[in-house]
């Protein structure tokens, strides 16, 4: 599945609002846009948001890039509430309807038409997803970004990462201990593991973006066939 509670608390806008307001949303929407964006500047087609939560991220990405369509998907359905309420409260026009996805799924759970559109995909965004997820969601992300992005196609992965077997900061290695704590197939990531999965599946590990508050954003691009 797309992954479990959030490491932070998501709470209503208000009584009767669907909308979910994300804490970490303000904190890191900028500076994510701005690695993101010079990526997707020159790019046209379709993006894929996997775990998309609040929705806040993907109507001010979609603000930022109107040359892109954007797919918010998640795996609750509270969340999914949201992305549609922020989406009609923004009358995003490049943001299509929340979708349901399940990394674990086949296929992902998707439809089969949505399945047939999304194949081809520009590029796919997943944020804060793997540390609070099993290792099989992390597989089956990499299964699926294999098949789905068109040769060329990049996938963004932002979160907290182990460097070779280290955690980058002991606030991260806290962060862990309480994740394990909570779901024993939960915890923050090395690199050199997601690495490895991703090059089973044709996915070539070619940019690690430093960002804000001890994360990262791993950049893959998926080979040519």
């Amino acid at each position: 599945m797309t992954g479990g509670p959030s490491q932070n608390p998501i709470d209503p806008i208000a009584a009767g609002d669907l909308r979910l307001d994300a804490p970490a949303f303000h904190r890191n929407c900028a500076p994510i846009w701005a690695e993101l964006s010079g990526y997707l500047k020159d790019k046209q087609g379709n993006v894929l948001e996997v775990g998309s939560g609040s929705g806040q991220h993907v109507i001010e990405f979609a603000k930022a890039s109107p040359h892109l369509l954007w797919w918010p998907t998640d795996y609750d359905p509270r969340n999914l509430a949201s992305i549609d309420a922020w989406r009609q409260h923004a009358q995003a026009q490049n943001v299509e309807a929340a979708r349901r996805l399940d990394l674990g799924a086949l296929n992902w759970g998707l439809s089969d038409a949505d399945s047939g559109t999304l194949s081809d995909l520009t590029a796919i965004f997943c944020a804060n997803v793997l540390h609070i997820s099993p290792w099989r969601t992390t597989r089956g992300l990499m299964w699926g970004a294999s098949q789905r992005l068109h040769p060329g196609g990049l996938l963004f992965i932002y979160g907290p990462f182990k460097q070779d077997g280290q955690h980058t900061a002991p606030s991260n290695e806290a962060f862990d201990l309480s994740l394990r704590s909570r779901d024993p197939e939960w915890g923050v990531r090395d690199i050199a593991d997601i690495q490895a999965v991703a090059h089973e599946h044709g996915l070539l590990l070619a940019e690690i973006e430093p960002m804000p508050a001890n994360n990262m954003i791993l950049v893959f691009e998926r080979r040519g066939r």
